[in-house]
């Protein structure tokens, strides 16, 4: 970590790509935080229409005219998904040459000045993968609600075990990666699940689940939010988290074998 935190003091400032996923969004798009965001000379923003049937696609068009360069807009036919959305506007960000791309959510729960923190992080530190992470603590303004809260510190061990490494917030909606092969390769397939896909990118990367390139979890981190606020009008809801709980049983058996396998 030193030798890599050496080289980026001597590196030029990083641009990253924020790929910010929308399905029926138009009640709580906020133009003012993708303008906070974008102020930061250092940040770009690409929104992906996820086959929206209500205003989003009008809003996002308005918002990208509005910051020329600074946020793009991707459509996509027909809604795929979180997951997908993801997985489609990150690879088109890295297609168009970015050597650095993340993504967010629409609500900005992770406020932008936050985002931009995690990009300071990934300076800083040298580090190839920089998850933010809701943990409450004294001095931080962390509001989430509590059968939320309660049901991710389960869903949370169960991601650990998935991804092979001590992850204490798997699900938070705000990621950096620097543009490597393996972050290529673990995009390369459609996720098999719709909400826990960032376990599955995860796995994907640090060799627990099949990819044609991996990277040593000791190049990532994780760095605790000061802010982030539950925003009314989420689209997880309880059987929506049942599905998701019941995605990420079935990963982590996928990855237990095919760790055995690979041991084998």
């Amino acid at each position: 970590m030193d030798e890599r935190r050496a080289c980026a003091e001597e590196a030029e400032p990083l641009h990253a790509v924020f790929v910010v996923p929308c399905y029926n969004e138009a009640a709580r798009l906020d133009p003012a935080a993708f303008a906070a965001l974008t102020a930061d000379g250092r940040v770009s923003v690409l929104a992906v229409d996820d086959g929206s049937s209500d205003e989003t696609g009008a809003i996002l068009a308005h918002i990208a005219s509005a910051h020329p360069g600074r946020v793009g807009m991707l459509s996509l036919a027909k809604n795929g998904g979180k997951a997908e959305a993801v997985r489609a506007g990150m690879a088109h960000a890295l297609a168009a040459g970015a050597a650095v791309v993340g993504y967010a959510d629409a609500d900005f729960a992770t406020p932008p000045h936050e985002l931009a923190r995690l990009l300071d992080e990934l300076e800083r530190t040298g580090a190839e993968v920089v998850l933010g992470s809701r943990v409450q603590r004294l001095g931080a303004d962390i509001v989430r609600n509590e059968l939320r809260h309660v049901a991710g510190r389960v869903f949370a061990t169960v991601s650990s075990w998935t991804v092979g490494v001590p992850v204490y917030d798997t699900q938070c909606g705000a990621k950096l990666f620097r543009a490597t092969p393996a972050l290529l390769a673990a995009l390369n397939d459609p996720f098999s699940s719709r909400w826990s896909f960032d376990v599955e990118l995860l796995a994907r990367l640090f060799g627990r689940l099949p990819s044609a390139a991996t990277m040593d979890p000791k190049n990532a981190i994780e760095v605790p939010l000061e802010q982030w606020h539950d925003i009314r009008g989420s689209k997880l809801h309880l059987p929506g988290m049942a599905r998701a709980f019941a995605d990420l049983l079935s990963m982590w058996v996928r990855a237990e074998r095919f760790s055995a396998r690979k041991r084998d």
